[in-house]
């Protein structure tokens, strides 16, 4: 059984900056896609950062050149740095795994506030 736990979120104010960390752990496993998604209050979830194994990445619009994604894949850790961040990246960040065997796992997700 895969785990995935989160950490790095909290407030900050307009302007600041915020890492997020993702670890996967459990049974032994190989993983392909590693992302960060968000939901803000009354909105759908969407996709904010993608990353392959290969090191491949890509961006929501609203977050290029702001957000970079980065991961270790010798730990299965994923990372999300956040800068410049506004108040509308208000949200839960989630964690998504998949692995090589499409299976897909979320994180519990952790709270970014931005203030103004």
């Amino acid at each position: 059984q895969v785990q995935v736990v989160e950490s790095g979120g909290g407030l900050v104010q307009a302007g600041g900056s915020l890492r997020l960390s993702c670890a996967a752990s459990g049974s032994s496993f190989r993983i392909e896609t590693m992302a960060w998604y968000r939901q803000a209050p009354e909105k759908q979830r969407e996709l904010v950062a993608v990353i392959s194994s290969g090191g491949s990445t890509n961006y929501a619009d609203s977050v290029k050149g702001r957000f970079t994604i980065s991961r270790h894949n010798g730990e299965n850790t994923v990372y999300l740095q956040m800068d410049s961040l506004k108040v509308e990246d208000t949200a839960v960040y989630y964690c998504y795994i998949e692995t090589v065997y499409k299976l897909q796992i979320w994180g519990q997700g952790t709270l970014v506030t931005v203030s103004s």
